[in-house]
């Protein structure tokens, strides 16, 4: 047998060896053929070219400094170490870092988080709330010795004085920033202010890029109260200006853009109390003129002129009727005598009239009576209430007798 013979294990660990002696710290340029985030943290993708491929793992520590997320189909470079894992003979790449080919990792990452967000609606119109006219209480979230923090507070004393300002301290540049702002923006949400404003002043992309983080947008998203994003200068555009209600260019815009001028408010107060006065004057007058005329109308239908009136009418119709009265008893009294005869005379007539009426109807009554209607031997027949014959009376039947003075019940024994 030859003396060059070895087991698998032997030629795996020998591969292992000299790949890893050889390709150390290397660079590795191409395209992202397929990508795995694993629940693990690490991240398992391949990398190709025209004619093959490699496969690659970024383990979790190194994953957490990326700026960006490894997509399929994107152009990257890769640095690393080639590696094998012997028990199954098959060698990878093992990255420690990536960065997009020809283009910065940070505006890769700007990008793509700017994309992820819009497709979730993070920057829809419609969801944006109003910031109120006239602010009362303010939350100021920025580094508490921060110079755009002093600028904040020197505009809100030049402008509206009267605003309550509460100051939020937090980080606003390093790697825990951007947790850091998103807790302190949740906690400036609860205060109960009108307003929340967050930002700083100019920097590098680095310096800023904590108001890129997707955690920040995910606290701007969540808040109930309106929030402006103040961060940087008017250049720089972050991914917090997309979600937030308002973007100011700069932390000192945003209080000229949010908060009333004092002075333009006051030229305003006094313009329209001048106004006021006027309209106030001139309705004065008007309703002193219809005062004064309802006043007139009144005194002109008032019930008291009215009871007079109508007293004065009844004097007149009053003393009318007396003398009316007077004029027609004397016109009266002198054909009182022939007309006391007259009467007489109608009235003993009417008297003899009424005797021979009531003389006529005695006699018509007593000529009516029923009980003289029955001669002596005769009586009328009743049946059951009702006036019959003596054919209508059957054996044994019982009827009535009645002559207008005695009624007798009688029992047909026999009828011829």
């Amino acid at each position: 047998m030859s003396e060059t013979m070895m087991s698998v294990s032997s030629l795996n660990t020998k591969i292992k060896s000299l790949l890893e002696a050889t390709f150390m710290h290397i660079l590795v340029e191409g395209e992202v053929a397929s990508v795995t985030y694993h629940t693990s943290g690490h991240v398992y993708f391949s990398v190709k070219d025209k004619e093959s491929s490699i496969k690659c793992v970024m383990w979790r520590s190194s994953v957490a400094k990326l700026k960006f997320q490894i997509e399929k189909g994107i152009h990257v470079v890769i640095e690393g170490s080639v590696g094998v894992y012997t028990p199954r003979g098959e060698y990878q790449f093992y990255a420690v870092h990536v960065e997009p080919y020809g283009q910065g990792a940070l505006a890769l990452a700007y990008e793509q988080l700017k994309k992820k967000l819009k497709s979730k609606g993070y920057f829809d119109a419609q969801r944006k709330k109003s910031l109120p006219k006239f602010i009362q209480k303010i939350a100021l979230v920025t580094a508490k010795e921060s110079a755009a923090l002093h600028d904040m507070l020197k505009i809100i004393e030049q402008r509206w004085a009267l605003v309550e300002v509460i100051v939020v301290d937090t980080l606003v540049q390093g790697e825990q920033a951007g947790k850091q702002i998103a807790t302190s923006l949740i906690y400036a949400d609860s205060l109960g202010v009108d307003v929340v404003v967050f930002g700083r002043g100019g920097g590098s992309t680095e310096d800023l890029w904590s108001f890129n983080e997707e955690k920040v947008a995910d606290a701007i998203f969540a808040m109930e109260t309106p929030v402006v994003s103040a961060v940087g200068h008017e250049v720089d555009v972050m991914i917090s200006d997309f979600v937030a209600d308002l973007r100011a260019p700069t932390p000192s815009a945003a209080m000229e853009m949010i908060l009333p001028d004092c002075r333009e408010v006051l030229v305003t107060l006094t313009e329209r109390f001048e106004r006021f006065s006027y309209l106030l004057d001139e309705k004065m007058k008007r309703y002193s003129r219809e005062l004064k005329h309802n006043e007139e109308v009144l005194l002109r239908y008032s019930p008291s002129r009215l009871l007079l009136e109508l007293d004065d009418e009844f004097k007149r119709v009053l003393n009318e009727f007396k003398r009316y009265i007077s004029y027609s008893l004397e016109r009266y009294s002198a054909l009182l005598p022939s007309e006391h005869n007259r009467y007489i005379q109608s009235l003993t007539s009417l008297l003899q009239q009424k005797e021979q009426h009531i003389m006529f109807l005695d006699k018509k009554f007593q000529m009516s009576d029923p009980k003289s209607k029955y001669r002596k031997g005769w009586a009328k027949i009743s049946l059951a209430g009702k006036t019959v014959t003596l054919e209508e009376i059957d054996i044994d039947q019982k009827f009535i007798l009645n002559d207008g003075k005695v009624q007798v019940e009688a029992l047909c024994l026999s009828k011829k």
